[in-house]
């Protein structure tokens, strides 16, 4: 199976940098989609970036910056803002090394960042 574990997470201050990893293991053939997500408390989980066709919320757009190394995908946050504070969680889509080619949808656990006003 495929799983993904995140790394980077902690307290930021405001106004810093920060940057955070994912990294893909497991019977990986194919990988045609990584991107980032987050949620703050209350809120719906919604998307960060994506690579490949790169695309950003408009929230983050100029600050953030999403980049990719084989099976390893990155998040470069930059003027960091209290609302940015939430649990980022690393999405990661292919095909394992099967047989029949079996299609992951991977998640990791999420690693929070918070970033004090």
């Amino acid at each position: 199976q495929v799983q993904l574990v995140e790394s980077g997470g902690g307290l930021v201050q405001r106004g810093g940098s920060h940057g955070l990893s994912c990294g893909a293991s497991g019977s990986i053939f194919t990988i045609n989609h990584m991107g980032w997500y987050r949620q703050a408390p209350g809120k719906e989980r919604e998307l960060v970036a994506i690579i490949g066709s790169i695309n950003y919320a408009d929230s983050v757009k100029g600050r953030f910056t999403i980049s990719r190394d084989n099976a390893r995908v990155y998040l470069q946050m930059n003027s960091l803002k209290p609302e940015d504070t939430a649990v980022y969680y690393c999405n990661v889509r292919g095909y394992e090394t099967v047989s029949s080619r079996t299609f992951f949808d991977a998640w990791g656990a999420g690693t929070q960042v918070t970033v004090s006003s």
